[in-house]
């Protein structure tokens, strides 16, 4: 499940992620947002917080965000994990090198730090 955080505002996209994200969680509420914020703003930063229950995403949902991901990889100048296993951090890393975007993860503990760095 995404869920829309009340962090969101401006050019912040805020959300979290719990269980096994969906193709329809991606559709209906993630992919419509996000390209409201990029013809709003041109430039985003997104914040994704994950619950201790994130378990990743279903391939419909992986591929919807992958796509989304390469059409507007100069559209984002911030991205950051918060909370989320291993292999995410490695995919964030991943990630970095094909984006212009400052991209970092933080532990479960340093979420108040990670909104400090996206709103920086």
């Amino acid at each position: 499940m995404i869920e829309i955080l009340p962090e969101s505002h401006n050019d912040i996209l805020a959300v979290r992620g719990s269980g096994k994200l969906t193709k329809q969680d991606y559709e209906e509420i993630l992919l419509p947002r996000l390209e409201e914020m990029v013809g709003e703003h041109s430039k985003i930063r997104f914040l994704f917080y994950m619950d201790r229950d994130f378990e990743g995403w279903e391939p419909g949902a992986a591929w919807d965000y992958a796509k989304f991901g390469f059409r507007h990889r100069n559209n984002f100048s911030k991205v950051a994990g918060v909370c989320g296993p291993k292999w995410v951090e490695w995919e964030f890393k991943l990630k970095s090198l094909f984006t212009g975007a400052g991209v970092k993860t933080f532990p479960c503990d340093r979420r108040s730090e990670a909104l400090e760095w996206i709103e920086a």
